[in-house]
């Protein structure tokens, strides 16, 4: 979507230094960049590569304007600004609305006209879709399924039976909402399967990425709240609720009933026990393992650091004696005091 300098600049309220009527045609690293294209510049990791940069114009922070040999837009957040060029100038694909032929849909679902559902779809019994609602090929809507307007479902995903989305959610391939949760108890030795009754509840602006799960509740529901944004190859366990804003990175594991609060982010790989509560603006760094709740906002890290086997299994026997270690070491203070 090709448009001018001056467009951006005022799209961003960035303080433009350089000619308006320049034309940008699209978005580029600072290394690749060429003539038309806008970069930007929000890690200093990059500033090497700000000097010899092609682009057209670059978006960054007021500190690095000088170093810049192109026109600039200098705003207070150069990556945010840099996400809302990118949304302008590709806004998502429009879709042809209609039922494809080789689309499966039940007598009793509700289809908006607007909507667009994608080849080798399976639509259940008393299935609602809004307006503008996408539907791709290869996806699954079990019985019950209620879907909100200008909501997203890329390819191959399976919404099982009473999952509920809220409006403008995306929903990547190979997702799986409302699968049943993890719920067994042990008879004599042996497994029973525990059905699970509640369903899944997405709410609005949610995006989901690829390979990812969420179990239905058990007895109540698993609730995601309006916001939230989930990496790939997550899984989120029966009754979870994850509050509004809150950023999840790829392959966390959530166990079942944990209560994660609102505008949390949690680094890739980490673990979170079930039946704990996370209060509000709390960062798990990747890797963690929280094994108890955590209720205050702040930064939390649970993992040790790699390093060679034979070093790693020394501190490991070391480490089981820590709390003796540490004993010894306050009686010792407690005497030298004396």
């Amino acid at each position: 979507m090709p448009t001018t300098l001056g467009e951006i600049a005022e799209l961003i309220g960035a303080e433009l230094d350089g000619n308006p009527d320049t034309a940008i045609t699209g978005v580029a690293t600072l290394l690749n960049a060429e003539k038309g294209h806008i970069s930007f510049l929000s890690n200093r990791r990059y500033r090497t590569y700000l000097g010899a940069t092609s682009a057209s114009a670059v978006i960054l922070a007021r500190e690095d304007k000088d170093a810049c040999p192109v026109s600039s837009l200098v705003v207070g957040d150069p990556y945010l600004s840099y996400a809302r060029v990118v949304c302008f100038l590709y806004p998502e694909p429009a879709f042809t609305p209609g039922i494809h032929e080789r689309a499966s849909v039940s007598a009793t679902a509700s289809v908006h006209p607007s909507a667009g559902i994608g080849a080798h779809t399976y639509i259940g019994d008393n299935v609602r879709i809004h307006e503008n609602v996408f539907i791709g090929p290869g996806c699954v809507l079990e019985d019950d399924v209620t879907i909100g307007r200008k909501s997203r479902l890329t390819a191959n995903v399976t919404l099982c039976r009473g999952t509920i989305l809220g409006e403008r959610v995306r929903i990547h391939p190979g997702v799986v909402l409302g699968a049943d949760g993890f719920g067994i108890a042990n008879d004599g030795g042996q497994w029973l399967k525990i059905p699970q009754l509640g369903k899944v509840i997405i709410g609005n602006d949610v995006e989901i990425g690829a390979n990812t799960t969420v179990d239905r509740g058990a007895l109540e529901d698993t609730v995601i709240e309006e916001g939230v944004k989930i990496d790939n190859q997550v899984q989120i366990g029966h009754n979870v609720t994850i509050g509004a804003h809150t950023a999840i990175a790829g392959c966390v594991g959530i166990a079942g009933s944990a209560s994660i609060g609102k505008r949390c982010m949690i680094g890739g790989g980490a673990g979170i026990s079930g039946h704990i509560e996370i209060g509000d603006d709390v960062i798990i760094t990747a890797f963690s393992g929280v094994a108890n709740s955590l209720t205050g906002p702040g930064v939390y890290s649970g993992a040790m650091a790699s390093t060679d086997n034979k070093t790693w299994r020394k501190n490991i026997a070391r480490f089981k004696h820590l709390d003796e270690m540490a004993r010894r070491l306050k009686r010792l203070e407690e005497k030298y005091d004396k």
